[in-house]
């Protein structure tokens, strides 16, 4: 996907978005249409995907389960069909999503992808009911699903040196292209990660870096956040000694394709390096260093925030850093009691007593 001159990676990524949307919503009914343009304003255009995806699947159950609408088309619900649901159809519809089959994939949701989906329906009903174009909302009367705190999956010290001394030696078995591929971008590798756990950017904000975001006179990046929002972010000499060593030995022997000229990472094939080429990334060193661990680019993320607030015991320089619109999100992802504290735990009682 190219950059042009005039068009940003973050624009040129709404432009495509907002396609995807419209293509979308062309396959549902046309009231709907009405529902989105409605949230626009509060919300990103990837929001309101994942908002139509949710709601497609409400109307693929209702065609295939509801009696009402059994054997119809989606395209043929109406207004008038969502208003005479009832609870037990909400009920009914919760059921379904644990686990359903579609054109002959299975489908399967846990209690995170049921609350979502829940809230995505909620919002849907709410905004015809306030405008007078429904008068039932039963999504209301349901009960959400109860969501329990996850624990915070993110590297330790240990693991965290380890992985960069893979990522800047590559390991000991490597041979014939593998070796090749990792010496081509070794430095590149040692750059993209250095820079999660040195800054916490999020993959997509890594991914749409350009040459000139990069300043380092004040050792910073300009990123464009989620929202499209742009902001500094601060890094400190490792960051800057992988990030120069990759732009000076590296990247200036690149010969770009077009539309690409300003990408600051690259892929094998001289394009602007993808979201799921550095998941990729990242999963391929990651599971040799830790197979307990699922680890993407999202918990070098976390690894970042939680040994910066350990080090600083500052939540709100976690959340500014972050980008965290809401400081209680930071606090319940940071704040929590440490691995440390918890392994105390576990000599703490004696069961044979000498």
């Amino acid at each position: 996907m190219g950059t042009s001159n005039n068009t940003t990676y973050h624009q040129q990524n709404i432009e495509i978005n907002t396609q995807k949307l419209r293509n979308l919503l062309n396959e549902m009914p046309p009231f709907c249409k009405d529902y989105f343009r409605g949230i626009e304003p509060s919300t990103s255009v990837r929001t309101r995907i994942g908002y139509a995806y949710d709601i497609r699947t409400f109307f693929r159950f209702l065609i295939s389960e509801n009696p009402m609408l059994k054997g119809c088309s989606v395209s043929d619900i109406k207004l008038e069909h969502l208003d005479s649901l009832e609870a037990v159809d909400i009920e009914e519809y919760m059921e379904y999503l644990k686990l359903y089959y579609y054109e002959g994939q299975k489908y399967t949701n846990d209690e995170r992808g049921l609350h979502r989906k829940m809230a995505s329906l909620r919002s849907f009903y709410l905004y015809y009911q306030k405008r007078d174009r429904l008068k039932n909302n039963p999504t209301v009367i349901v009960d959400m699903p109860k969501l329990h705190d996850r624990e915070i999956v993110r590297l330790d010290n240990d693991e965290v040196d380890e992985l960069l001394r893979l990522v800047e030696h590559g390991g000991k078995n490597l041979k014939g292209i593998k070796k090749t591929y990792y010496e081509k971008n070794k430095l590149r590798n040692i750059a993209i990660f250095t820079l999660f756990l040195g800054t916490g950017i999020r993959v997509s904000e890594c991914v749409g870096l350009n040459i000139e975001d990069v300043d380092f006179k004040e050792n910073r990046i300009r990123i464009t956040r989620k929202g499209g929002k742009e902001e500094y972010v601060y890094f400190g000499e490792e960051v800057a000694e992988a990030l120069g060593n990759y732009i000076e030995l590296s990247r200036c022997e690149i010969e770009p394709k077009e539309g690409h000229e300003h990408a600051l990472f690259y892929s094998i094939q001289k394009r602007r390096i993808s979201v799921q080429a550095i998941e990729n990334l990242v999963k391929e060193y990651a599971s040799q260093i830790t197979t307990f661990k699922h680890i993407t680019p999202h918990k070098l993320r976390s690894t970042y925030g939680t040994s910066l607030y350990q080090n600083t015991g500052d939540i709100y320089l976690v959340a500014d850093v972050l980008g965290h619109n809401d400081v209680n999100t930071t606090k319940k992802h940071y704040a929590a009691i440490d691995d440390g504290r918890k392994r105390s735990a576990a000599n703490a009682v004696i069961l044979h007593k000498e």
